[in-house]
């Protein structure tokens, strides 16, 4: 799986969603909002259905801004999970270090203090 930096993903996706703004208020005509709305519920899968493409070069723009946008935001998703699973990963191994390290060190428990034999 390929790691991207959190700066690529995070201006891959301002990239996606500005696009998309600025191709939806030109294109359809929508105000600055409007697209903005448009892009962000189209690349979220939300898709409300109060905004729809009229055009033809809006409806085919939407359907390749689907697919680029989609992609976008779905590496976008995958890459903040595996950052944490990595994360988790490495405090359960610290975790788990940590306690054998402790159980190495640990004084006798009261049971093994607990020797009938050196009682005075």
């Amino acid at each position: 799986m390929i790691n991207f930096k959190a700066h690529t993903i995070i201006l891959s996706l301002v990239g996606v969603v500005a696009l998309g703004t600025v191709f939806f208020h030109y294109v359809e005509g929508w105000s600055w909002l409007e697209s903005y709305f448009f892009t962000v519920i189209t690349i979220s899968t939300v898709g409300y259905g109060s905004l729809v493409p009229v055009t033809p070069l809006g409806m085919i723009g939407t359907t390749v801004f689907i697919f680029v946008g989609l992609g976008v935001f779905i590496v976008a998703i995958q890459q903040f999970a595996q950052f944490h699973m990595e994360k988790r990963e490495k405090h359960t191994e610290w975790l788990i270090s940590r306690v054998g390290d402790i159980a190495k060190n640990e004084p006798p428990t009261a049971i093994e203090d607990d020797n009938p034999q050196t009682r005075t």
